[in-house]
């Protein structure tokens, strides 16, 4: 249940605030970039796959199978590259206090993680090859029964919410 504080803020029961830290203004190109390569890879399979039933003359129906695929990939292309980006970044919150790191995400359904600092045993930072194009790291959190992720931060602002949660967690660093 979401409410208003006296201030105006959303609170959510208990008198817990709701996220209100955002991702980087470049999410949304990581994030269409990142669906637009599974799209491609997508349509190269149906089309090795369409060019290998003609070669072999398969029956018509492995041709109308990849007609199909190739529709239905290219109207999930308009969601995954067009739609899906902008309401991530749109609708994803996060916040980091003493006791809780709060997640929020969802346009549609909204969904509140609330984790306890007691119960977060691994924090880490990740890089892919997109997110350094544009110098942006992605952070996973490990619980004892599960994982969560703050994606797409700026460098400076992922090490800083990174050692914020060790520190909070008391998770002490690891020489290999």
């Amino acid at each position: 249940m979401v409410k208003r504080n006296q201030l105006g803020g959303l609170v959510l029961e208990d008198d817990i605030q709701v996220p209100t830290q955002r991702l980087a203004d470049t999410t949304v190109p990581v994030l269409r970039w990142g669906a637009a390569i599974g799209h491609v890879i997508m349509l190269m399979i149906l089309g090795i796959f369409f060019a290998v039933s003609l070669y072999f003359s398969w029956w018509a129906w492995t041709r109308w199978i990849t007609y199909w695929g190739a529709g239905l990939t290219l109207i999930s292309a308009v969601w995954s590259i067009g739609l899906r980006p902008v309401y991530f970044h749109k609708h994803f919150r996060y916040e980091v206090t003493d006791e809780f790191l709060h997640i929020k995400s969802g346009a549609f359904h909204e969904h509140y993680e609330l984790i306890p600092m007691s119960k977060i045993q691994a924090v880490s930072t990740n890089q892919g090859p997109i997110l350094r194009r544009y110098g942006l790291y992605s952070l996973e959190i490990e619980t004892m029964g599960s994982s969560h992720g703050i994606p797409a931060l700026p460098k400076e602002v992922a090490i800083e919410v990174r050692n914020q949660i060790a520190r909070c967690a008391k998770i002490k660093e690891v020489d290999e």
